[in-house]
Formats: structure tokens, sequence, C-alpha cells
């Protein structure tokens, strides 16, 4: 397993790297910080999760630390990369929490200074709730943790990356390559947000608390949501989600023109198709 004399660093104590940062310290390791917000990160030092952390005048915890966690967006991790990559030592290895791997996994890839590695991984268990003072409420077992290596990772990282998985306590760990990652998160992640998102803009709802029901309030449920985040996400994968969007569109407008024909039938069909993919996704799927 891990080894506890490795010092680590979490650069963005937001929802994820605050939740890394409490769990590898609950589990023994030195953990220190980097965030731009000055109350965050002295949130994070009041219960413990870090021993210590700044926001400026920071080199020294870069060039000190064993492995880095960076819990940022992916444009600001490529800028923060480009100003102060060169400082992280050799043997260094390193990941992410990014939901999005093209275009930023080979442009990281590339800055690494030499003996540096970088070992994209996204962990999938974001909530609609954002910042450190949340991290205590996620729960990383029942989610996915994808480790998305590249023909430029060595064997050793992403031994690391998966060790990584189970001490933060993942019991879903999987690997894929950064454009399978890229389609599937477009697909089980990116588009859901689209529909429930759609489904809040479509109409005016302000009153429908008063007698919804729970099939409105569960397909809503991530509507609220972090616009910065997802706007970023949005865009660095649009090919992606257009695609699905665009797939979706179609399943959509077959279920409109059975509405129109008056196709009981085929809406049934539909029903039946929807009924059988459901469960056989609940069998794969721990409860």
């Amino acid at each position: 397993m891990l080894d506890r004399s490795k010092r680590y660093l979490v650069v963005g104590l937001g929802l994820l790297g605050g939740k890394y940062a409490l769990e590898l310290t609950r589990a023994g390791f030195v953990v220190d910080g980097i965030n731009r917000s000055e109350k965050h990160l002295q949130y994070a030092l009041d219960k413990g999760y870090i021993r210590s952390g700044k926001t400026r005048d920071f080199e020294d915890l870069v060039s000190g630390a064993d492995h880095i966690i960076f819990g940022l967006y992916p444009t600001t991790l490529l800028e923060w990369f480009e100003t102060y990559g060169h400082l992280i030592k050799p043997g260094c290895i390193f990941t992410d929490v990014s939901g999005v791997k093209t275009g930023l996994v080979d442009r990281i890839q590339d800055m690494c200074p030499p003996g540096v590695e970088f070992i994209a991984s996204h962990p999938m268990a974001g909530r609609e709730t954002s910042s450190v003072e949340h991290a205590a409420e996620v729960n990383f077992a029942p989610a996915n943790f994808i480790i998305t290596p590249t023909a430029r990772n060595t064997p050793k990282a992403i031994v690391w990356a998966t060790e990584l998985a189970q001490v933060l306590g993942f019991e879903h760990i999987s690997t894929l390559t950064v454009e399978e990652h890229d389609r599937m998160i477009g697909y089980v992640s990116q588009l859901c947000h689209a529909i429930a998102v759609s489904l809040m803009c479509a109409n005016d709802n302000t009153a429908l608390c008063e007698y919804t029901g729970d099939s409105f309030r569960d397909l809503t449920r991530i509507a609220k949501i972090n616009e910065t985040m997802w706007s970023e996400l949005f865009l660095w994968n649009k090919d992606n989600l257009i695609a699905e969007i665009d797939q979706f569109d179609a399943a959509l407008a077959q279920m409109r023109a059975a509405l129109a024909a008056g196709d009981r039938e085929g809406l049934e069909e539909m029903f039946r198709l929807s009924t059988r993919r459901r469960a056989m996704f609940d069998k794969k799927t721990p409860g």
C-alpha cells in the first residue's frame, strides 16, 4: 500500500480536494494544502484536514511534495502548471480530479519536468454542494474512480493511483483511455445534467413545489448546479456532449412521433426496452 512517509499536497481545497485531504489525513499521511481562498484554507486547518497551508508564497510546499492532488478546474490547472510546474521535484507522481481529460492530460504531461509523472484520474463523487465545508459529506465508497493512463505512464504510477483510490475509500476502480473516459462522461454525467437543467429552464415552475412528486424532484436534483465548473466541463467536452444530445433528441423525437400517431404499441415497446435496460443496469450496480 501507499508509503505513509511520503508528503502529500492538495492544490485546490474544494469539495473533492478537501475530501482527499480529509481521508489522507485520517489514514495517517502528512498532508499540506494550497488554496486561493483564505477562508476555506483556514477551515481545512481548523478541522485538521491539512497540517499546514498557504494561499501564496507556497513554492516550498510544491517543491517538498512527494505526491500532489490537483483539485482544480482544467483551465486553472493548466495555468497553474505553466507557472509553478517546474518546481515539482523529480520522483513526484501526481494526479487530478478533473471531469474531462482530452486536451488536458497530454498538455500537462508535455509540461512535466524530468522525472515527474502525471497519472490522470476522476473521482465520480461530485455533489450539488461545493467547497471544503461540505467535503465531509461526500461518500467515496459507492462512487466510481476512473484512472485514465496514457502510453507515457508507468506501471508504478498506475499502481499508485489505484492504491490512492483504495485508501480514499473507493470500492469501484476502473481504467479507461482518455478518449473512452470523455465519451462515457458525455453520456452518463454531462447529458444527465444537460437534461436536468433544460427541464428546469423549459417552464416557469416556481409554484410546482406545492404539488410536485418524486419523479420531478429526482430528475431535477442535479439541476442545482455550479455554473462556473459545469460550463467549463461542457465546453471542454462539447463534441462528445453534442453527439449525446443529438442521440437523446432522436429518442425523444421517436416518442413524440408515437404520441402524435396515437401509436400505443410504439410507446409500449419503448417502455419495455427502457425497463429491460434499467433492470440490467440495476443488476450491475451495487445497491
